[in-house]
């Protein structure tokens, strides 16, 4: 199977006044054509930066990389120009960010925040492959725009589209603001559906609507999706694939259900134990002991060493590796390494 995205190797450091945080600490991760990757961990892991570094929206500075590649479409990402970076963007890469609450300007009514978003895209497709405006007149184009925008608000399920695309979006509700969200990042029928936590600040109808969506669109347009949430319970619902990731690395990654049931990584295992299930008696809900690194200087070897209650010496003096479980499940820990004199 061809792979969309290719993530190898890659580091990447956040420059402060407090000094240099070592936040992406080698993560390799690959998504195929087709596939619905759940990306989870905590807060502060490096899943947001991990997935802007495939469209390349990482702030820069503070951001720098200092080692890897990123490969989209088999072309790596870092060494593109911005021209090319805006084509990529707006043609092959569509981004829901956050919060639907803040995503969109208060100040500018929906047609004319999608119109413009649309027309951005058609400037950078043209800017591209011309060097120039190579387009209709700009009555013309914003007429054509506001067709495409109402046809999108009427596909991601928003009533009345032709009355309602008039509307501020104080006037909308959170979930109908993240359905605006999710029409103009896939105007640009993109390969790639980046879905930065969708669901935050919705109630839990409102989530359910949107994921519903999202499956509806990967189905439809053959949509290849990255999804970063906290829930594992959305990833069991709507993906094929998970990577855990943990202080910037991924530390597991495989089919979902396969990770869900037998979890190897000791931090795969901690996260499902501390999710509340009917079963779980009252006051013995577990949690993972201790916490998360301080990425300005990070323990050495592996980050989850210090939490771990299989840590061995050898774990303070290198980073463990991938080491492939069963067919497509990879786990980054000594304790399956079969070259190691205590593997399992």
């Amino acid at each position: 199977m061809e792979a969309l995205v290719d993530i190898q190797n890659l580091h990447l450091d956040m420059v402060t006044l407090d000094g240099v945080a070592h936040v992406l600490n080698g993560v390799n991760l690959t998504i195929h054509r087709g596939d619905l990757v759940g990306l989870v961990g905590e807060t502060g892991c490096g899943k947001s930066l991990t997935a802007m570094s495939i469209p390349q929206l990482t702030p820069k500075p503070p951001a720098r990389y200092v080692e890897g590649r990123v490969y989209f479409r088999g072309e790596n990402v870092l060494d593109k120009s911005e021209t090319e970076l805006r084509y990529l963007r707006a043609h092959h890469i569509g981004v829901i960010f956050q919060d639907p609450m803040t995503g969109l300007n208060p100040v500018f009514t929906i047609e004319q925040q999608m119109v413009d978003a649309i027309l951005s895209r058609e400037d950078a497709i043209s800017a591209t492959y011309w060097g120039l405006k190579w387009l209709p007149s700009n009555c013309e184009r914003r007429r054509r725009a506001r067709e495409r925008a109402i046809a999108l608000l009427r596909r991601v399920g928003i009533p009345e589209p032709e009355r309602r695309i008039h509307s501020y979006p104080h006037e909308f509700s959170g979930g109908m603001r993240q359905r605006v969200l999710i029409a103009m990042a896939i105007a640009g029928r993109p390969d790639l559906l980046i879905a930065d936590e969708p669901t935050t600040a919705l109630d839990v109808s409102v989530q359910a609507q949107i994921l519903r969506l999202i499956a509806e669109l990967v189905r439809e347009i053959q949509l290849t999706v990255l999804l970063i949430t906290h829930n594992i319970g959305v990833v069991a619902q709507l993906c094929n694939r998970i990577a855990v990731m943990y202080a910037g690395a991924i530390v597991e990654e495989g089919p979902v259900r396969r990770v869900l049931r037998a979890p190897f990584h000791p931090y795969t295992q901690g996260l499902l134990k501390a999710i509340p299930t009917e079963t779980t008696p009252k006051g013995k809900l577990q949690g993972v002991p201790g916490s998360v690194p301080n990425l300005y200087s990070p323990p050495p070897g592996c980050r989850f060493a210090p939490r771990c209650a299989y840590a061995r010496s050898v774990c303070t003096l290198q980073q463990p590796p991938m080491t492939t479980i069963d067919e497509d499940h990879h786990v980054a820990c000594i304790l399956y390494r079969e070259d190691h004199p205590g593997s399992l």
